[in-house]
């Protein structure tokens, strides 16, 4: 195994860690939508760094999904989600983690279909390599 592949796998599993705890939270009632959210953003931003690094494509240290799947684009690699999801998805990243209002720029079923799809296509992309 590559050591880009070992890396690859390695984000992975952090994100498969990040799913799991999305699904425990997505409906507990007494956690907020931007905690729940938090961890689906995670899990998808580590797979597509972990597509990025299978692929040999540097990218820069940043929690900017659409910014990752644009590097992707550009190597005729297209990630499940669209643009429009990621953009609603990202903010969980960091900006709604410091703010106490509800902000819901997508529904947690929105967003658990967004993690699913993008790293059920991550794990296909390293498992082929």
């Amino acid at each position: 195994m590559t050591p880009a592949l070992e890396e690859a796998w390695r984000l992975l599993r952090i994100a498969q860690g990040d799913r799991d705890a999305f699904l425990v939270l997505k409906n507990a009632p007494h956690i907020r939508l931007p905690v729940a959210c938090f961890h689906a953003q995670q899990a998808v931003e580590k797979a597509l760094k972990a597509v990025l690094t299978v692929q040999g494509v540097p990218f820069r240290r940043t929690h900017e999904l659409a910014e990752l799947a644009q590097l992707l684009s550009d190597h005729d690699v297209f990630p499940p989600a669209t643009l429009d999801q990621l953009d609603a998805l990202n903010p969980y990243a960091v900006v709604f983690r410091y703010d106490d209002s509800e902000i819901e720029t997508l529904s947690r079923d929105e967003a658990e279909e967004i993690m699913e799809s993008v790293l059920k296509w991550a794990n296909n992309i390293a498992l082929a390599t």
